[in-house]
């Protein structure tokens, strides 16, 4: 048995059913990714759009592709024909321009909102005020080809276990009040994007519903 098998067996243990685990593959070949796929598992996450292009051709068409990364608008619409889901939306321009394309291709694109929630300023993301205003304002709710799913955010990089804690309750607050806030009625509106390879344990008691987890699965970059 490889490693990658035995590291998402082992993975499958700790998650419960209903945490849905994205295998981030960035930088690993193609070849990992197959070993993956073959052990079971078909929804994997890539940073770059550039990388993700090269390997979605070369893999099989029934992949749930996740991007995980920060998304430069102009990349927006070789992605949009494909992607299963956006988790990255940083900003209410890149919302338009997923929407634009989404609305191209006569799609509607799944899309998590992300929150600044790290102490890094390096870190993209709205703030709980900027979402709670966003969601009013009139061209928010004109975007049809989107549909948002919930929340992601990166905790910071720390061994300060509760610092980080504090930054998932807190994303678990912000979905909360934006649930209450607009989408109470909503049963898509259910995603928290939280947690990675050092820290999904904290994120999963603090209510994370998607796991992004790469060198616990394919290895140290």
């Amino acid at each position: 048995m490889s490693d990658i098998v035995r590291n998402l067996s082992l993975l499958k243990t700790q998650l419960p059913s209903s945490v849905k685990l994205v295998a981030v593959s960035k930088t690993k070949p193609v070849s990992d990714v197959m070993v993956a796929y073959n052990s079971g598992q078909r929804c994997f996450g890539e940073n770059r759009v550039q990388e993700l292009l090269k390997k979605k051709d070369l893999l099989p068409s029934d992949i749930e592709w996740h991007l995980i990364g920060h998304l430069q608008s102009n990349k927006v619409k070789y992605i949009v024909p494909f992607i299963t889901m956006i988790q990255s939306v940083d900003s209410f321009k890149l919302l338009s321009i997923v929407n634009m394309e989404a609305f191209r291709a006569d799609i509607v694109i799944d899309c998590l909102l992300q929150v600044h929630i790290a102490m890094e300023e390096t870190k993209y993301g709205f703030s709980i005020n900027e979402l709670t205003e966003m969601v009013d304002l009139k061209e928010f709710i004109e975007l049809k080809n989107i549909r948002v799913c919930g929340l992601m955010g990166m905790a910071t990089y720390t061994t300060d276990t509760e610092l980080i804690r504090k930054e998932f309750k807190y994303l678990a607050g912000c979905f909360k009040t934006l649930k209450n806030k607009k989408y109470v009625e909503m049963p898509y509106f259910k995603e928290i994007s939280m947690g990675m390879s050092g820290d999904f344990k904290i994120a999963v008691e603090e209510g994370s519903t998607i796991v992004r987890i790469g060198s616990k699965i394919f290895g140290e970059r």
